[in-house]
């Protein structure tokens, strides 16, 4: 085990494993060496379904998405449209 770290950033924990072998992230992620080709590395992820898991590429470009999208300006026949659907919605009868 060695802890490693850039200044400014978080420590990162490396790890030697082998095929087969896994760490364990928190109490419910399990990361498994599935193979290991030359210079490639397979991992199997057993997460549950409402933690989001992306490599790392994907992760960054969908928060890059989600930023342009924020400050994008909303144009105004669409914040209209957006006070029409917004209405509060009337109590239901138990039966």
């Amino acid at each position: 085990m060695h802890l490693a770290a850039k200044e400014g950033t978080n420590a990162m924990l490396v790890l030697s494993r082998k095929i087969n072998q896994s760490i364990m992230v928190g109490d419910n992620v399990r990361i498994v060496v599935v193979a290991v080709d030359r210079d490639q590395v397979k991992l199997g992820i057993e997460a549950p379904r409402d933690i989001p898991v992306h490599r790392s590429e994907i992760y960054e470009e969908i928060q890059r998405t989600n930023q342009s999208a924020a400050a994008a300006p909303v144009p105004a026949e669409k914040v209209e449209a957006g006070k029409a659907t917004l209405q509060p919605r009337k109590p239901t009868q138990k039966r």
